[in-house]
């Protein structure tokens, strides 16, 4: 997603500059091209070396220094970045953005670019909170400059509240919904995601390994491309995606509900949660003790949510996904049939780098109208992009584009 993407990283003076370093680490590995300029408060926090050292790129200070090529080195920077990200973002920088001063490198590349802006502020609770601040920001967001709102928690000055640099994870997923292509706009995509769990008493349950990864990276590039979405995830591991409607549930018979809450606003439904197909049919208010050498549990029918959807989708698009160890493609295609979905994306459990808890995938998409595409070994993000852009070519269909 971020491979050869050109991304000007802006550093000012604040204490949250250290983790400017994780960020440029991480832009990194996912391959974009990172050019870095500091202002001369940021370079009190951390070093342009270190930066310098972690973007393998001069990094950039002064406007005024030697000039080294013929390009005029502010406007060279702002023609060339996709995207330009500051982080973090003081209070100084917004104020200068908002009130049109352009008094050092950083600011003027700003000014000049014609690429989006993100702003990742970090700051003080009291500066943060300040009206004049909020109506700097509130000016900036008015005129499409884009921000990542900071976390809550302890601070810097030794007081709690707001003003902590929004997490790495966040930034990374706002540079990658700016520089995605909007092509679901006014979509509504419900997706589900992870296992359920069936207690039979308050410590004990019946489960799958399912880890959510493939629903969460559907949630994720979904919204990345402007869709609205609602992600129902069972118990998992994985931080909710910001800038969703995230619905946390445990049983199936909680996905269930949450599914039928949310159906009436959803014009796609992807079920990628690994719903447990049995529940336990009597629980104990207790924990069952291990005074038999033998437990026996009779279990139950859990409800088959993707065929009561399949029943009632009327024009929503329905995707279902099938997991199999025998009988891929003969199995997944009486559940294509039988569920009334418009996709189902299949995998084989056995198959080196598919199946779960892994970050790749090797899956099949089958289609209603008989025809079938089996897609290679890729990251589980570039299977959603793979999915989502099946999804938007059906719904261009329905359209009768």
């Amino acid at each position: 997603m971020l491979q050869g993407r050109r991304i000007l990283l802006g550093i000012t003076g604040g204490i949250a500059a250290y983790k400017a370093a994780e960020l440029t680490r991480e832009l990194i590995k996912n391959g974009a091209l990172v050019k870095i300029v500091m202002t001369a408060h940021a370079t009190e926090f951390i070093t342009p070396l270190t930066m310098q050292t972690l973007a393998r790129k001069p990094v950039y200070l002064d406007m005024f220094q030697p000039i080294v090529q013929l390009d005029v080195e502010h406007i060279s920077l702002a023609e060339e970045a996709e995207v330009v990200v500051v982080a973090p973002a003081t209070a100084n920088i917004l104020g200068k953005i908002s009130s049109g001063i352009a008094d050092d490198l950083l600011s003027t590349v700003i000014m000049a670019t014609k690429s989006p802006v993100i702003f990742a502020p970090a700051m003080n609770k009291n500066m943060w909170e300040n009206q004049i601040v909020q109506g700097n920001i509130a000016k900036l967001r008015k005129w499409g400059y884009f921000f990542v709102a900071p976390g809550y928690g302890d601070l810097a000055c030794s007081v709690e509240g707001e003003g902590r640099l929004a997490p790495i994870f966040d930034i990374v997923e706002e540079i990658e919904g700016v520089l995605s292509r909007k092509d679901l706009c006014g979509q509504s995509i419900l997706v589900t995601a992870g296992p359920t769990r069936e207690p039979f008493d308050p410590v004990r349950f019946i489960s799958n390994n399912s880890s959510g990864k493939m629903g969460y990276a559907l949630a994720r590039v979904a919204q990345r491309r402007g869709a609205a979405v609602t992600l129902v995830s069972g118990p998992t591991s994985l931080p909710a995606p910001p800038k969703i409607d995230y619905v946390p549930v445990t049983t199936a018979q909680e996905m269930r509900q949450a599914v039928w809450d949310r159906f009436h606003e959803a014009t796609v439904i992807i079920k990628a949660a690994a719903v447990a197909d049995f529940c336990p049919d009597c629980y104990s208010d207790q924990k069952i003790k291990k005074d038999e050498t033998q437990l026996n549990l009779s279990l139950k029918r859990n409800p088959d949510i993707l065929a009561e959807l399949g029943l009632r989708k009327g024009e929503r698009l329905l995707v279902g996904f099938a997991m199999e160890t025998v009988d891929l493609i003969a199995n997944a295609r009486q559940k294509l049939h039988q569920k009334n979905a418009d996709l189902i994306v299949a995998n084989d459990l056995g198959e080196e780098g598919a199946g779960f808890a892994g970050d790749t995938n090797i899956v099949t998409l089958l289609y209603s109208n008989g025809t079938m595409e089996k897609l290679p070994r890729l990251d589980k993000l570039q299977v959603a992009e793979k999915i989502l852009d099946r999804v938007r070519d059906l719904l261009d269909q329905k359209r009768g584009r």
